[in-house]
């Protein structure tokens, strides 16, 4: 799969507890950006941080939390993330989306040995 090397990255911001019929968000998100052939999706787990509530979750051992801030990652062309856009929308109960520019330096899969 080639992306073009002026590209869009899209960012989720979610918390670990969210749900889609049933299942995590941010699986969803994924195997559904898998589904449009999106060039690839990464989930980042974060240790702590806040929303639009200003409730803190945190990892801390001695406050845990259910509900740990997921950072979903996903770079492809602008048309695709277009695309991609609606979809996550009608996903998507909570949370914030912001989509900025990228500059694609090298896009190729590990060759096996």
């Amino acid at each position: 799969m080639q992306i073009p090397e002026d590209a869009v990255l899209l960012r989720i911001f979610i918390g670990e507890s969210d749900r889609h019929r049933h299942q995590p968000l941010y699986e969803a998100i994924v195997v559904k950006a898998r589904e449009m052939q999106m060039a690839g999706a990464t989930v980042l787990r974060g240790p702590m941080g806040f929303g639009k509530s200003s409730h803190l979750h945190t990892a801390k051992i001695l406050r845990l939390s259910m509900d740990l801030p997921i950072v979903i990652e996903i770079v492809d062309s602008e048309e695709k993330v277009n695309a991609f856009l609606p979809v996550l929308d009608e996903m998507m109960g909570g949370g914030l989306v912001t989509l900025e520019r990228a500059k694609v330096i090298r896009h190729r899969s590990r060759e096996k040995n």
